[in-house]
Formats: C-alpha cells, structure tokens, sequence
C-alpha cells in the first residue's frame, strides 16, 4: 500500500488509472481496488473516477509512516517507524524492541495512556501532539549517554525555532517557551558494565493541543505549537524537520564533535546564569548555574565559591 500512495502522491492531485498502479507495483488492477478501499478506511480522501482511475484529494491527519518517509530526506534515523494510534509508553516499546531494532528506529504514537517524564513522573500525551522515541546504538560508554538528552534538546529547540517560536533550554530535559514547557524528553538505556546495547531517546511535544485538553494544574507551566503560533502545523513536515535536524545533531555526535552541540545547547539553553536548586535522590543542592560539562552535567558556583558539576537531577529554578 505505501507505494500505491507513493504514486499517488506524485501524481499531484491528478487522475491515475487502476492499471498504470497494477503495472507500477507488479498486481492486479482489482488488488489495486482492494488498497484503494484499505486507505480509505485508514482515512486518504482518495476519489475514484469510472473508467479513469483515482484521485488522492486529501491525507488524514494522522502520524502514519508512510506520510512521514515520503520525502524523508534522512539517511538513518525513521527509515523504520514503528506507529501506533494508541499506546502505553513509545519509549516502553522501544525498549521492547530496541535489541533487534535497527539504528535509528522510531516508534511513534498519536496517544500514550501511561507517557512518562523522569523519575516516573506522568506526562500528559493527548491527541494532537507528537509522541515519539527514537532507538540509537552509538559506541559510547555509559558515562556519555547524557550527553544525547542534550543533543535531541538541541534538535527540537532548532526545529521549533524554524516554524517561528522562540523555543528555548532548561537543564537537563525540558524544551521552554516563554518560561512554559512545551517539550519533555526522557533518555533511557540498556547497557554493559563499559558498553550500550541500545539508548531510548523519547520525545513529547505539545503540538496541536488546545490548554483546555490539560490538567487544570499543568495549563499555566506548559504551552503548545498551536498556542504559540495560533493555528495548528502540518504535524507530518515537523516530524521530517526534527528527524532530519536529529539525524544531522546524531552525525555530530558520532564524528567527535560534541563539542559542536554543547556550544548549541549553551546558546539554546535558559538555565545558565540563573540560581537554581537541584535535588538529587541523597541530596539537594543550590547555586548559581554557571556552565554546562563535557558530560552534559550542570556546573554550580555554591554560596561559598565551590564549584559541583551534576550529571542528572530534578532543577527547580530560585
């Protein structure tokens, strides 16, 4: 079925017959019938003309992974994408999957039931926003995966900045807006004692979401694409910018130069400069946040001029 909306993508709005798709994909002109009337019920506006062929008018407004690989223009990252309607966790999946999963597999959902932030915390996924994980095998130790929850901050901050909103960083995970969080990633991994089989990189964001579809107590800390720019986006081209810009931001990586994305994140990032508090599962700390470590940790200046560097903690802004 994805070539015959393939073909009818290219077609452009214009008529073609049963036979020339049978012809193109190597089936009868009734199997070609018989995908017409799948997609159908998938949701293509697809208008078949007696006697002359079919028309596709319109795409649903869904996440499926033939939209989001027709005009992909990566090289890795969501040449497999794993889709669900409705799911529990896509980083869960991910997890599932992520030993036999190739590199740069992405699992996407338009609903997760039981999405999750760090340390456990729900985060809310209705329908309308982008609920995504993406499985990457870097060859990396343990110490560095840290560093990849910076590296996909950067990619969804830049490519919110290209459709117009000031998006912006708060250590370690959180992609702001005017102070609201519109953007969550959670980075989990299964690893050796000195290697990473797989890291699960997930990624919410609040797209075409009305505040109204929140918690009473979320609404007034986050905000969402179709807030922010008043009207809904077609979610399918931010999903290919934001695989694209990860794939570019994962080459980067994996050429030794994250040095490249860490002077990103500092550039992106709202944390810096600001006091903070930062509680840790054995301690809480508080300072001034001054810098951003080769291992993506958040360096305090304390009260007494000492400095810490954090590798992972919950930071709450004084």
């Amino acid at each position: 079925m994805l070539e015959v909306i393939r073909i009818l993508k290219d077609a452009n709005k214009q008529t073609v017959s049963g036979v020339e798709i049978g012809n193109s994909i190597g089936v009868s002109k009734t199997m070609v019938w018989k995908y017409v009337q799948t997609l159908q019920q998938r949701g293509y506006l697809i208008e078949s003309i007696p006697g002359n062929g079919y028309v596709l008018q319109a795409e649903p407004d869904l996440l499926y992974p033939e939209l989001i690989t027709y005009g992909l223009d990566t090289n890795l990252i969501g040449k497999k994408i794993v889709y669900y309607e409705k799911v529990q966790s896509t980083n869960d999946v991910a997890k599932e999957i992520g030993s036999e999963a190739s590199d740069g597999t992405v699992v996407i959902a338009e609903i997760q039931n039981s999405g999750r932030g760090r340390r456990g915390c729900d985060w809310c996924s209705p329908k309308g926003g982008i609920w995504m994980s993406v499985i990457l095998k870097p060859s990396i130790p343990p110490s560095h995966a840290s560093r990849l929850t910076l590296m996909a901050g950067v990619a969804v901050a830049e490519t919110l900045r290209k459709v117009g909103i000031n998006a912006s960083l708060k250590w370690p995970n959180d992609v702001l807006v005017n102070g609201k969080k519109i953007c969550g990633i959670l980075t989990e991994m299964e690893a050796e004692a000195e290697s990473i089989n797989y890291i699960v990189i997930g990624i919410g964001i609040n797209g075409n979401m009305d505040l109204e579809s929140f918690p009473e107590d979320l609404r007034e800390t986050s905000t969402t694409i179709k807030y922010e720019l008043g009207k809904k986006i077609d979610r399918i081209s931010f999903v290919q910018s934001l695989l694209s810009v990860l794939e570019q931001e994962y080459i980067k990586f994996n050429t030794g130069t994250f040095d490249n994305i860490l002077n990103s994140w500092i550039g992106l990032a709202d944390t810096l400069g600001k006091h903070v508090r930062l509680l840790t599962p054995t301690k809480m700390y508080e300072g001034k946040a001054i810098g951003i470590s080769e291992d993506g940790g958040l360096i305090l200046e304390m009260e007494d001029g000492s400095k810490e560097t954090l590798i992972s903690g919950r930071c709450i802004y004084v």
